[in-house]
């Protein structure tokens, strides 16, 4: 069985650039690096969908996941509280005597 080569992020730009380049045909780039031209090309397609990421500010990123975070936190207050509910509404039915069927408390 053949083993798996990795290349490193700096090995696969310098690729990806070359080929953006369109000084030479992938088929050639993809043979003077030993591999693959259709890995060539996936790295191209990936370099051209990410590059404007190498132009966001460090702001940017922090907002987002800033906001990302602050969505999870109301979210599992959310939880929290419907849970509470749940709770509460299951000993109030045990105090009354009413039976709730198991498949309708999920």
């Amino acid at each position: 069985m053949k083993k798996r080569r990795k290349f490193t992020a700096d090995f696969k730009s310098k690729v990806a650039l070359e080929a953006l380049r369109e000084q030479q045909p992938i088929h050639e780039i993809a043979k003077r690096y030993q591999v693959h031209a259709s890995q060539v090309t996936e790295w191209k397609k990936a370099l051209q969908g990410n590059a404007s990421s190498v132009f966001e500010s460090k702001s940017a990123k922090h907002d987002e996941a800033f906001k990302q975070k602050l969505k999870d936190d109301r979210l599992y207050k959310q939880i929290g509280q419907l849970q509470v509910e749940v709770d509460f509404l299951k000993d109030s039915c045990d105090q009354l005597g009413v039976v709730i069927p198991e498949d309708e408390l999920r």
